[in-house]
């Protein structure tokens, strides 16, 4: 199953054996992160953070440094041209120029997926509105497969904000795969 290119939007996007493959690929670059890898090297991340977010880009950007990658982008759309009136499908064409791979956190739900639609290089859903939050989703279920064992059977309660937290939203539906 190959991923590569693959834009990373909704967790429905995803099979249980094509998030059964991520665990495996993850599993396989946990020593790569940990000791440093060049298997990214002359790649680039763009985080694209039109909310503030400090735990979903940091994970983002350090995994790219520590495999050798490097990062651009901004956490403040105030400081972006979007505060001069640029939307998103034009931010978007301009910084795919620049990077391989571009993160999105947007306050608007489906924003993610039409940033897709638009650009040639893969979008990662890094949380869109209420909507979801994939990664947050792929690394909770990865966690609980790592310590658990499996998935499974396990009795999980969800917490907090269940109608607008993004991150339940991804986590209830991967769940019910």
């Amino acid at each position: 199953m190959p991923f590569t290119g693959r834009d990373i939007i909704s967790i429905k996007d995803f099979s249980r054996e094509e998030i059964n493959q991520i665990f495996k690929t993850a599993k396989s670059m946990e020593p790569l992160a940990t000791k440093g890898s060049d298997l990214l090297r002359r790649k680039i991340l763009a985080t694209l953070f039109f909310e503030p977010s400090t735990r979903t880009r940091l994970s983002f950007e350090s995994a790219m440094h520590k495999l050798g990658g490097s990062t651009i982008g901004f956490a403040e759309a105030e400081i972006a041209s979007v505060k001069k009136g640029e939307n998103l499908a034009d931010t978007v064409r301009t910084v795919e120029n620049y990077a391989d791979v571009i993160a999105l956190r947007h306050p608007l739900e489906g924003a993610a997926r039409l940033a897709a639609e638009f650009a040639k290089v893969p979008i990662i859903n890094a949380g869109s509105g209420a909507e979801e939050h994939p990664t947050q989703a792929l690394l909770d279920l990865y966690t609980m497969n790592k310590e658990k064992g499996k998935i499974d059977g396990l009795k999980i309660a969800l917490v907090g904000d269940l109608r607008y937290g993004r991150t339940v939203h991804s986590l209830a539906y991967a769940l019910s795969l």
